[in-house]
């Protein structure tokens, strides 16, 4: 009896040191092992953010689409158990609402036995309610699922989409501000944890609750609509005009504040649609010589494809040309180095370290010249000169000071450095070539931000595109702040500095095809080449041309930037390619954003000159001040271009009267980096009348009417000409 009981004892406290180990010091683990077997967690999607331009219009919102999903497992239960073909009829009806083929459907259900199998994943809101007649119809409810969910919908399309990037597959942001505002955007998920028995049924327990979601903030950018189609437009034309090969991009920037109004690169993709390549990406591809469904082709629609989302003008650098002579003429006048009244000579080239570097203008632009002259016909010497006169110490802290060292700072993603060289490797022909901004290469943001300090009195600022974050009732949770890195030049400097870029462009200087009548512009061109491409000579033969201007000259306002990669017109050079379209956007968006405008305004109807006889619409027209050009040889005008009562905003414009509705069509050629003579010999001969806009001598940059249009003979072609043909 002792023995047992002493047997008994220590099995007792064996039981009970047990019970003490899982009740007491396991209750933790156990309870939750417990808790994971009987619970089943349901996510609550939070509502991604919206985003929206500065007049508070949807860029980015969020839209509500369906999941069309089936149990195979049950499909295949229900069949045997009934003996009814449930894949076929399920295969066949959802083939017809959902745009799929039958055999596509019936192979996941035979191929797979699972409780969840999506069809579609987000399919509209009319396939959804088919779905779902078709479900009732056929009383399907144990077998066919929906389920609502989230998807980002962009309602303007292609617009600003370098900007704004686009989501994944499960809503997160992969590109553009919709990446670097991630957190922001997305909220946070809740959840609804509820308990289940072995089958699957529910539990009325303890172990139930219920996290509402947190959606996400939403975004205010400073994209202004206007002036975003603006840009788009002028950049479209360029490419269009100047067989741009490997994109154009341009940026429109408030000098004062970093904001950028409008931001954009040509050839966008459609965010509702980031993987379906662009007409000019898929021209590319197609045009590869790589068979469909190959390998190659496959690595090549990728490799398309993410150049095609890539920001240029964030995520590219480039060798910026002549337009960084405004930073080398801002340094020398900064450090002593030079005065504006200081003179300089060119032989059309500069011996420095045994190499004789070309200036543009190859016979030279002589001697005796000042440095404000120099630096409006972007003469390559004068800054080589002032260089040498500042040193590469000095002119490295200064490029350093510019902000071109380090990033710009906007709030986008995939920000490229500057590559420049080291401070110790700039030898004498380095910083020759650095002066008039060729071998080194920067970002357009970052090369807008510099010229930008020029334009708002040497403040240094950084850009920004998101000017606040707001809650879904309006309510702001942060707004930017201007932010300054710094002076980098004194006001009075920046403010001589801007005097003689405006008076280059209002006189003879080589950007005077950025000129706005009746604004005081201050820009300056470049012409670039590309070192990373080499003929079989070893010879650079691709440019990069572009043009920076700010407005209005004499006081913060706005900072412009086109970089076009590229062009294979006959004419390459920024003040042909980039300025003339600079000009036509600010024209726009100068009075636009309110700008005071010196020139007259012209607002004038046409005369209504139809069914009058050729010498009463000729007697009409003429006391009224308009020109005009008769096309046919009757005595009666049947019709007119413009058309009665168009108002016409410019002096000079010409009044087309049609005396003959014979229906004789020519075909447009193409006149674009043509000589003026040549261009008007070329269109005369083709049948087509000729009116010229912006000069008269020097190169055609582009033409109202598109190659190969189909126009009735003596129609009239506008032809707009640069006022010169600088290489800078």
């Amino acid at each position: 009896m002792l023995i047992s009981s002493v047997a008994l004892l220590i099995f007792a406290s064996f039981l009970l040191i047990n019970l003490f180990s899982l009740q007491i010091l396991g209750y933790g683990y156990y309870t939750e092992k417990v808790t994971d077997q009987i619970t089943t967690t349901s996510a609550l999607r939070a509502e991604r953010g919206n985003i929206y331009d500065s007049e508070m219009n949807l860029l980015a919102a969020t839209n509500t689409v369906w999941r069309i999903f089936i149990s195979t497992k049950d499909i295949k239960k229900a069949e045997k158990e009934s003996g009814t073909k449930y894949s076929n009829l399920i295969s066949d009806g959802l083939s017809r609402i959902l745009g799929m083929t039958s055999q596509t459907i019936y192979n996941k259900i035979i191929g797979t036995n699972q409780l969840d199998v999506t069809i579609k994943k987000a399919a509209t809101k009319d396939e959804y309610t088919k779905a779902l007649e078709f479900i009732r119809k056929n009383k399907l409810e144990k077998l066919v699922f929906t389920e609502a969910q989230s998807s980002r919908y962009y309602p303007e399309g292609t617009l600003a989409a370098h900007v704004l990037g686009f989501t994944g597959s499960d809503n997160q942001g992969l590109y553009g501000i919709e990446y670097y505002y991630e957190s922001v955007l997305k909220g946070e998920d809740g959840y609804y944890l509820y308990s289940k028995d072995a089958n699957g049924n529910a539990l009325d327990t303890e172990y139930s609750d219920y996290v509402l979601p947190t959606d996400g903030y939403s975004l205010v950018t400073t994209i202004d609509p206007y002036i975003q189609r603006e840009l788009e437009g002028q950049l479209e034309s360029i490419v269009l005009n100047h067989s741009v090969e490997n994109r154009a991009t341009g940026i429109v920037m408030n000098t004062a504040t970093g904001a950028i109004l409008a931001m954009a690169t040509t050839a966008p993709f459609d965010p509702n649609e980031p993987y379906v390549l662009s007409d000019f990406y898929n021209k590319k591809l197609y045009s590869s010589g790589y068979i469909e469904g190959s390998d190659e082709f496959t690595r090549y629609k990728k490799e398309l494809l993410a150049e095609m989302w890539s920001n240029k003008a964030v995520s590219e650098a480039y060798e910026p040309g002549s337009t960084f002579k405004i930073v080398t003429v801002a340094t020398a006048l900064s450090t002593n180095s030079a005065k504006l009244t200081d003179t300089f000579s060119c032989a059309g080239f500069y011996t420095v370290g045994g190499w004789h570097i070309k200036c543009h203008k190859v016979t030279g632009h002589g001697s005796g010249f000042t440095l404000a002259y120099g630096l409006q016909m972007s003469c390559n010497p004068t800054m080589m000169q002032i260089a040498e006169r500042i040193g590469s110490d000095i002119f490295y802290e200064y490029v350093e000071k510019f902000g071109y060292f380090e990033k710009s700072g906007i709030d986008l993603p995939s920000e490229a450095s500057t590559i420049f060289h080291e401070k110790e490797s700039i030898g004498k022909t380095e910083l020759a070539t650095i002066s008039f901004g060729q071998r080194f290469k920067v970002t357009v943001i970052n090369h807008l931000t510099a010229i930008a300090a020029i334009a708002n009195g040497g403040e240094l600022v950084t850009p920004y595109i998101v000017d606040k974050i707001i809650d879904s009732n309006g309510n702001i949770i942060s707004e930017h702040e201007t932010k300054s890195r710094g002076r980098v030049v004194s006001e009075d400097i920046a403010s001589a500095v801007a005097d003689v870029l405006e008076k280059g462009v209002s006189g003879e200087g080589g950007a005077k095809n950025a000129y706005v009548d009746g604004y005081k512009v201050a820009a300056k061109t470049g012409t670039s080449q590309k070192f990373d491409i080499l003929d079989e000579n070893g010879n650079s033969y691709l440019r990069i041309s572009s043009t920076v201007a700010f407005a209005p000259s004499d006081e913060s306002g706005i900072a412009v930037i086109i970089v076009v990669d590229e062009p294979t017109s006959q004419v390459k050079y920024g003040s042909v390619v980039a300025a003339p379209y600079v000009s036509k956007l600010l024209s726009s968006v100068l009075p636009y954003l309110e700008y005071e405008s010196t020139a007259e305004k012209i607002n004038q109807p046409v005369p209504d000159c139809v069914g009058l006889s050729i010498t009463e619409a000729v007697k009409k027209l003429k006391s009224e001040g308009f020109d005009y050009e008769i096309v046919g040889s009757e005595e009666r005008v049947l019709r007119q271009t413009p058309r009665a009562n168009d108002i016409i905003t410019s002096r000079g414009s010409k009044i087309i009267l049609y005396t003959s509705d014979e229906d004789e069509l020519v075909s447009v050629p193409s006149l674009i980096g043509m000589e003026l003579s040549s261009a008007v010999e070329a269109a005369i001969e083709s049948g087509l009348n000729v009116m010229i806009c912006g000069g008269s001598g020097g190169y055609v940059v582009s033409q109202s009417l598109p190659l190969n249009a189909r126009v009735e003979r003596g129609y009239t072609i506008t032809l707009e000409i640069s006022e010169n043909d600088f290489e800078d």
